[in-house]
This record gives structure tokens, sequence and C-alpha cells, in this order.
């Protein structure tokens, strides 16, 4: 019999969004995260983007409604982007 426990999706909700820049050297460009709170604290994950990726996360974050994390995937799922 095989195992099915590897083809379960497990999403969650972002209740939650924590964004960070630090800085790595002096004239070296800084480094973003975001920190994603999933449904009301059970979990969270930490994304790294580039600089780019991170002004494009912004907008979707500003102009979405609701956001899932698949923890498995490592995927943010975005939803009812205005």
């Amino acid at each position: 019999m095989a195992d099915d426990s590897q083809d379960l999706i497990k999403v969650r909700e972002v209740t939650d969004i924590h964004s960070n820049w630090s800085e790595h050297g002096s004239g070296e460009p800084g480094k973003f995260s975001f920190q994603l709170i999933l449904d009301d604290g059970a979990e969270e994950a930490v994304i790294r983007p580039s600089a780019k990726s991170a002004k494009v996360l912004v907008g979707e974050f500003t102009a979405g409604k609701s956001f899932y994390y698949d923890t498995d995937r490592e995927v943010l799922l975005l939803r009812d982007l205005e």
C-alpha cells in the first residue's frame, strides 16, 4: 500500500505579516525578510525575497484580502487581489 501522506497539502492562513530589513555591511545591499504568522500563531514561516521580489510582495500584500501558505511546499498563495 502506498504512503499517501506525501500527497497531503498543509496550507495555513496567513493571519499577520512582519517585515524586516537588515544591513549586511557598510555599503552592501541589505536583506529583506517577511515573517508570516500562520493561523493566529499556530505556526510561523519566514521568507527572504530579493529586493525586487520584496517590492512586488508588498504590493500584493496591500492589494490582497487573504493569504495562505503551503508549509510543505513553501508556497505563498494570494487570494482576492484587487
